[in-house]
């Protein structure tokens, strides 16, 4: 029997400050902050080994502040949203990757992601290509990276939310369909000959955690999009509707809104015992269920992780969650 437990109410909130919002309060936090016209920057300072440099890694809520650290981020209190913009450090060498960055637009600014190959080479100790896409979403990052094993389940992918939006609505530019490149930092960089795509995506599942640890799930809501063109103005107002129910016979379905169960593309989440596992989407709820669980992210590839089209952009701005 699924049953759904309150531990999603606290552990799988790890990472946020704040872990009894109201929905409304949740939504006002998303959208507040989804402006992007405040950012702050982390200064990291890379090991000696790979030139000592000063790096920037930016998050988007203060006023420009700018702090010297190489301490793990902590979100400050009512901060949902996070960059993949992290510290890793492999073999004591610490080195950081930014693939988001605020960028100047009118009277105030927006987000940058790209996708690029982050380089770390040491004489004799290192020597690692990897595939970075550039991500902005709700949820938490572990940090310090320590390896590239298991990538999916180092994110936490969304939060607890009960409620049906009725859209998600942004503005964007992009430059897409670059050819795909393999970087896993265990083999040379790879050509893979294809073309890859940003997405946007929206999920609503109701989650329930069986017995044995494992958590399950049932696809509530979808909003999921290519952009499968490039768009060298502001698309102004952009809008994603939320299709409830099971959307496969509805002709906007593609296969990228299918259910993910693919360990190299699921979310995972913190269970109720500390261990992360993957969320298994078991099929399509009823229409009008209501959902326990929010998922929204920005990429700039639709890739897997390590996987992606080197020179991919996307801008975006005014992200906004329309409720019912």
């Amino acid at each position: 029997m699924r049953r759904t437990t309150k531990f999603f109410l606290t552990v799988l909130l790890s990472g946020f400050p704040a872990v009894c919002l109201a929905q409304a309060d949740i939504v006002e936090l998303i959208n507040s902050y989804g402006k992007l016209d405040h950012w702050s920057v982390r200064e990291v300072k890379e090991s000696g080994v790979i030139g000592g440099g000063i790096k920037h890694l930016y998050e988007f809520y203060g006023d420009q502040e700018i702090v010297r650290t190489d301490e793990p981020f902590e979100a400050p209190e009512g901060y949902l949203w996070r960059t993949n913009n992290v510290i890793a450090v492999v073999a004591g060498v610490t080195k950081t990757n930014t693939t988001v960055f605020p960028e100047k637009r009118g009277d105030g600014y927006c987000a940058r992601l790209e996708t690029h190959i982050e380089s770390v080479k040491v004489l004799g100790m290192i020597n690692m290509d990897v595939t970075c896409q550039g991500a902005f979403f709700i949820g938490g990052l572990e940090e310090p990276i320590r390896d590239t094993k298991s990538p999916m389940a180092k994110v936490a992918y969304g939060l607890p939310f009960e409620g049906r939006p009725q859209s998600l609505s942004f503005d964007y530019k992009a430059e897409v369909g670059h050819d795909v490149v393999r970087g896993t930092g265990f083999s040379r960089l790879k050509e893979m000959d294809c073309a890859d795509y940003p997405k946007a995506c929206l999920i609503l599942q109701k989650r329930w955690e069986e017995a044995d640890g494992s958590v399950h799930a049932l696809r509530v809501g979808t909003a999921i999009r290519l952009f499968e063109e490039n768009a060298p103005e502001w698309v102004n107002g952009f809008k994603m509707n939320v299709a409830y129910g099971d959307i496969t016979s509805e002709p906007f379905y593609r296969d990228y809104m299918g259910l993910i169960n693919d360990p190299e593309t699921a979310f995972y989440c913190e269970n109720s015992l500390g261990k992360k596992v993957m969320v298994q989407e078991e099929g399509w709820a009823d229409e009008g269920d209501e959902p326990n669980y929010l998922i929204l992210t920005f990429l700039a590839s639709s890739q897997p992780a390590f996987y992606g089209g080197v020179g991919n952009i996307l801008w975006l701005d005014n992200i906004r969650l329309e409720m019912e």
